[in-house]
């Protein structure tokens, strides 16, 4: 961990815009395709708090149908999911034919925040580095596409992130005791990156790092990597035109005044 080794300075909106748009038309080319091929894909974000995958998260979907891709974000286990096999309820929600799932956050939780934090076993977490690479292998032999992105970014740069989100209403919601706390155990989570790196970046499923001091590089980055490693093609879509309006026959729409309509909030911007 320690400083991005990101190249130059931040990139112009202009080109990140611009290359943006061309790649997120790609992503919906893939999307057709593993719809149409029945595909299966799934996508792991990890990294520091505040290391920019929430946001990568939503430039990729951004533009995707919600019933093809959708977004893996799972609250604390229940007391009966904790007396489950550990990868269990990670499964669930794997995709099936003709789908892309991207888990913010993932099975990796046990090998982070539980591992630093104690909310896991020594055995428990031993277990876990040992059956991990066993899960995963299963995964891909049986088809599925996993790619694992590790988003890392300075002490310096979270920090700044993380006192950005303390001052701004909008983003406060992000913050939790837990991602504050983080902060002071840099070092703890740095440990146990590199141990869960060690017994799990498999020739079968390797991590790729996405550098991610400049947020707009990283989006940029992680997209064209990803786009990079799945053979997808251009699929064909059905023809599709637009019918013409029938003539009318006879409907009248019911007087406006039957309706309770919502204030004009917009009338009074422009008085």
């Amino acid at each position: 961990m320690g400083k991005s080794t990101g190249k130059g300075k931040r990139l112009p909106r202009g080109v990140y815009e611009q290359e943006l748009v061309r790649l997120q038309t790609e992503l919906v080319k893939l999307q057709e395709w593993v719809r149409v091929e029945g595909a299966r894909v799934a996508v792991v974000f990890e990294g520091r708090d505040a290391a920019g995958k929430g946001g990568t998260i939503k430039r990729v979907t951004e533009h995707l149908n919600p019933r093809v891709a959708r977004i893996v974000a799972l609250p604390a286990p229940t007391d009966r999911e904790r007396t489950q096999w550990y990868f269990q309820r990670y499964v669930e929600h794997l995709p099936a034919a003709g789908e892309i799932v991207l888990f913010d956050r993932s099975w990796y939780n046990r090998a982070g925040v539980e591992r630093v934090m104690g909310f896991c076993t020594d055995d428990e977490y031993r277990r876990f580095l040992r059956q991990c690479p066993v899960f995963e292998r299963l995964l891909v032999e049986d088809g599925l596409l996993l790619r694992k992105y590790w988003f890392s970014v300075s002490a310096e740069e979270q920090q700044r992130r993380l006192r950005a989100r303390l001052d701004d209403p909008m983003r406060r919601w992000k913050l939790s005791p837990m991602d504050l706390e983080s902060v002071t155990r840099w070092e703890d989570y740095s440990r146990a990156k590199d141990e869960m790196f060690q017994h799990t970046d498999i020739s079968e499923a390797p991590w790729y790092v996405v550098e991610s001091e400049d947020k707009r590089r990283a989006r940029i980055n992680m997209i064209a990597h990803l786009l990079s490693t799945i053979p997808y093609r251009e699929v064909e879509l059905p023809s599709l035109r637009l019918p013409s309006r029938p003539a009318p026959q006879g409907y009248e729409r019911p007087p406006r005044d039957t309706h309770v309509p919502v204030h004009d909030r917009s009338a009074e911007l422009t008085a």
